[in-house]
């Protein structure tokens, strides 16, 4: 087994447990632990594979992916009761997803165009799109939307494994590499509450500084 297929099985396995957490904290039957463990584990993968134009998608070829995700719903389900902080559990085995699979998408786009841009783009929509659908269907505040880097971190992963690839490192040291990089960016989010700042609306002018740039004529403010 070489690295970048630990790094795939290791992607939707981990991911498979966040979406069975994310079940458990609905307490939902094991159907509902089944679905968000097969949704949040393959969902990223599948969306790459639509894009690349890979037919069948990966879990269709080999349908172990989809036992390996059945495998982890049922053992969280009788489980998850031992954790005592499940939501940490899911942030930290999300952090670890979100990096293997950055890498394991990159891999993907890279082998399938040679184009170095697709590479990252596949790399970040594989490592987020699973997080993204778990927390939707499960009426959880997206990944996305919370404050702390989430994409970045998996376009960084991304981006050191194809740059290293670009450069001629071997795919041992090239992936392992790409995974250090974004679970260092993550784990920094989650434990030090890194982020990038984000947008701040300029505050409303006031009339006169809009008559003084000549937006608002003088017998405009007189009329309303």
């Amino acid at each position: 087994m070489n690295v970048l297929t630990l790094l795939d099985l290791a992607g939707v396995a981990v991911f498979a447990a966040t979406g069975a957490l994310a079940a458990s904290r609905r307490q939902l039957d094991i159907i509902g632990f089944l679905f968000f463990a097969v949704i949040t584990g393959i969902g990223g993968g599948t969306l790459r594979d639509l894009i690349l134009g890979q037919a069948p998608v990966f879990w269709v070829r080999d349908p172990s992916y989809i036992l390996t995700c059945a495998a982890i719903a049922v053992i969280v389900f009788f489980t998850a009761h031992l954790v005592e902080s499940r939501y940490r559990w899911l942030v930290w085995l999300d952090a670890i997803g979100l990096a293997a699979y950055g890498v394991m998408g990159a891999a993907k786009g890279l082998a399938a165009t040679g184009s170095a841009t697709i590479a990252i783009v596949t790399g970040m929509l594989t490592a987020t799109f699973g997080g993204v659908a778990r927390d939707t269907l499960a009426g959880e505040p997206s990944v996305l939307m919370r404050p702390e880097i989430y994409v970045t971190a998996a376009m960084v992963g991304a981006a050191v494994f194809t740059l290293a690839t670009f450069g001629g490192a071997p795919v041992w040291l090239a992936a392992p590499a790409g995974f250090a990089a974004a679970l260092v960016v993550r784990g920094g989010a989650l434990a030090f509450g890194w982020r990038i700042p984000g947008y701040r609306p300029r505050p409303g002018r006031s009339e006169a500084e809009l008559k003084r740039e000549g937006v608002l004529r003088s017998d405009d403010g007189d009329k309303r």
